[in-house]
């Protein structure tokens, strides 16, 4: 467990705060089945959950219970996935309300927060468009952060004692390239090295901070990829959200496994274990 401080946005506060009450939750349960498997090279890409995400986001690797906890937000829900049944059991949330605007995006309308311990609240980034993917350096010196409409991976030099970013040390570590569309959410391998889902991109790539290289593209059986992370019981595994909403009816039928979950093996990599909220 990491005694440091957790850096969320407005909605991941929400989710630390329900996450310890849900597992002990009754869940309503679903068994699901893998849809699609695919095999490029030694990358290994398969559907673990198989119900269609709204809006697929923030999947978390539960180690304790083998588990990926992650959220569709405009089903207003939190899902689990057993990795040893494959049962899916969701928690409807009624404090998650509907969009009156959905898809409406308002520029610089956004922040960035960091909930400490004693559940003290502190502003760290101000008019952000869309406040999105977080990771930490492996010496925990550099917080990485994604504001989707700036196209862009940036770092912030960080300090683990006082959990405070510094603003003037912003600096980017990748520009996207046009055919990955819009960066989303984001995870960190033992090697140092940003995975960074493209919404819209269908992929999800692999960068180098230090030298703002891509290194990686695996391409995804879905267009609208939302967020990763790394679990499995030696975190070898890659776990993979993704939505249906934002695509026409058209759009829908050329992609039946938009909104699944998927699971990637044979990276070559494994990945940093979560960082567990300590209030």
């Amino acid at each position: 467990m990491w005694a440091g401080h957790l850096k969320v946005t407005a909605g991941y506060i929400r989710l630390c705060n329900l996450l310890r009450e849900i597992i002990h939750v009754a869940f309503s349960r679903e068994r699901s089945t893998a849809r699609y498997c695919t095999t490029m090279s030694s990358i290994r890409i398969e559907t673990v959950v198989k119900e269609k995400n709204r809006m697929g986001e923030c999947p978390v690797w539960e180690e304790r219970q083998n588990c990926l906890v992650f959220v569709d937000i405009n089903s207003q829900k939190v899902c689990r996935w057993d990795s040893n049944s494959k049962e899916v059991q969701c928690v409807p949330l009624g404090t998650m309300a509907e969009e009156t605007a959905p898809g409406v995006r308002a520029r610089r309308q956004g922040a960035l927060y960091t909930l400490f311990p004693d559940c003290s609240v502190l502003t760290q980034l101000e008019e952000v468009d869309i406040s999105n993917g977080l990771a930490w350096s492996l010496d925990h010196r550099t917080f990485f952060y994604i504001d989707s409409l700036a196209y862009a991976v940036h770092a912030f030099d960080y300090d683990i004692h006082t959990g405070k970013i510094d603003r003037c040390s912003c600096r980017p570590v990748y520009k996207l390239e046009k055919e990955e569309a819009m960066p989303d959410g984001m995870c960190i391998d033992t090697e140092g090295k940003l995975w960074v889902a493209c919404i819209d991109g269908g992929r999800v790539i692999r960068i180098d901070p230090e030298t703002g290289k891509r290194l990686q593209t695996v391409k995804m059986p879905a267009s609208r990829i939302t967020s990763c992370c790394f679990g499995g019981k030696d975190y070898s595994e890659m776990y993979v959200t993704s939505a249906t909403d934002g695509l026409g009816k058209v759009a829908l039928t050329k992609e039946p496994n938009a909104g699944e979950i998927f699971k990637i093996t044979g990276l070559g990599v494994k990945g940093v274990p979560q960082q567990y909220f300590t209030g």
